[in-house]
């Protein structure tokens, strides 16, 4: 039995992750990522300390009202200060293990949810 969710082909896709990076919607990426609805590009981050406003920019001008945090092997707590900031252009930020998140992702945007996931590599 197939449980894949399904998902329009226009749409990315998280199909793996570790410590190396992801893998979505059939192509590689190292490092941290950033996954929208219709785009997958690199953050230029390499510790959850080192996320902001300023690196999640493209996630309020996608319209997304939910933003998943992959923080590696585990959840950490994400400042008020970054979360008030999102809130305050609709964006609602959830903070969680990577693994977590990628399957979170995959099934919000399956329901077709205005979706994003900023992804840290497990390491």
């Amino acid at each position: 039995m197939d449980v894949t969710p399904l998902v329009a082909k226009d749409r990315q896709v998280i199909e793996s992750y570790g410590a190396s990076g992801f893998r979505v919607s059939g192509h590689p990426y190292g490092g941290a990522i950033l996954v929208l609805p219709h785009s997958t590009q690199s953050l230029s981050v390499s510790a959850f300390a080192d996320i902001s406003a300023a690196t999640l920019a493209p996630v309020i001008a996608a319209g997304v009202q939910i933003l998943l945090l992959g923080c590696g092997r585990q959840t950490l707590l994400v400042p008020s200060s970054l979360r008030q900031e999102l809130r305050a252009h609709g964006v609602v930020i959830d903070a969680m293990d990577t693994g977590a998140a990628c399957r979170t992702y995959n099934v919000l945007l399956a329901e077709d949810r205005r979706v994003a996931a900023a992804l840290l590599p497990v390491r």
